[in-house]
């Protein structure tokens, strides 16, 4: 296993985990808001949970593009002698 396909796998990984929970989290903030309970304590507590998904989703864009360069630029480089 050569460094650049480290490099990817361990990227795509923890970025499909990251993402996977963004979308576990943004299920359950709407399934909390639009719950039928006539606890407004609940939907507050989902719409709480919807908005910090959004910022999540933000920094995870962010971070998936930061884990692209690495990959990008880890695949340039070459060892000499190998």
């Amino acid at each position: 296993m050569t460094l650049s396909t480290l490099i990817s796998s361990m990227t795509t990984d923890v970025t499909t985990i990251a993402w996977s929970l963004f979308v576990l989290a943004w299920a359950v903030g709407w399934a909390l808001k639009g719950s039928p309970l006539p606890i407004f304590r609940v939907k507050r507590a989902g719409q709480g949970i919807i908005e910090d998904v959004i910022m999540a989703a933000f920094w995870l864009a962010l971070g998936t593009t930061v884990f692209a360069a690495i990959t990008y630029f880890a695949s340039q480089i070459t060892v000499p002698g190998a």
